[in-house]
């Protein structure tokens, strides 16, 4: 009778141990930010008024759309300093998720689709610690006036920077996962 109950004993205080093995611990998930709001801004090089594109979603994945607005003309034949801002106003203060992509740089890229009769061109004016373009910050020139021209700006988490061009600004063959995508539907003006 002694030995079944120390088997029973050592039976209970194996399960016991078994049970709570560092399997069971919970794992930290790393969240993907909430980006609500994309500002492009466009500051001419030669100096004057600024422009600045805005796509606003404050419901998320609601119904309600992205409120879009610009402010400013887009002038032809200019060159602009450029930056990208990516924003969270769901916080209060609005938390500005741009400074997460500068220091996560490596693991970060903006993306810049240009269509349209004015034949705009952007150019990457930031890298990260190994070389490759990070887009927070880029030269945009921009071109001759049309009225049919668009920009999409993608931001993509963890992509392939050494993948065929990419470091040309090429999502193609970047992979990797879309934090936040815009369009915005600009005029160039003489």
């Amino acid at each position: 009778m002694k030995n079944i109950k120390s088997l029973l004993i050592i039976a209970i205080l194996a399960i016991s141990f078994s049970s709570c093995s560092d399997d069971d611990s919970p794992t930290a998930v790393n969240e993907e930010e909430v980006i609500t709001t994309v500002r492009f801004v466009l500051s001419p090089v030669a100096g004057g008024a600024s422009v600045v594109m805005q796509s606003q979603d404050l419901d998320g994945d609601g119904p309600d759309a992205p409120v879009v607005t610009i402010m400013g003309t887009v002038l032809a034949s200019t060159q602009y300093s450029g930056s990208v801002q990516f924003l969270n106003e769901l916080e209060t203060p609005a938390e500005d998720i741009t400074l997460e992509v500068i220091e996560e740089a490596d693991e970060h890229q903006v993306f810049y689709a240009l269509t349209g009769s004015s034949n705009s061109t952007i150019t990457y004016n930031d890298l990260d610690a190994d070389g490759n373009p990070i887009g927070v910050d880029f030269v945009f020139n921009s071109g001759i006036a049309g009225t049919d021209n668009v920009a999409i700006v993608t931001l993509r988490h963890e992509p392939n920077k050494g993948a065929d061009g990419v470091s040309d600004g090429i999502i193609d063959n970047a992979g990797g996962e879309t934090d936040v995508e815009v369009v915005f539907n600009y005029t160039v003006s003489n």
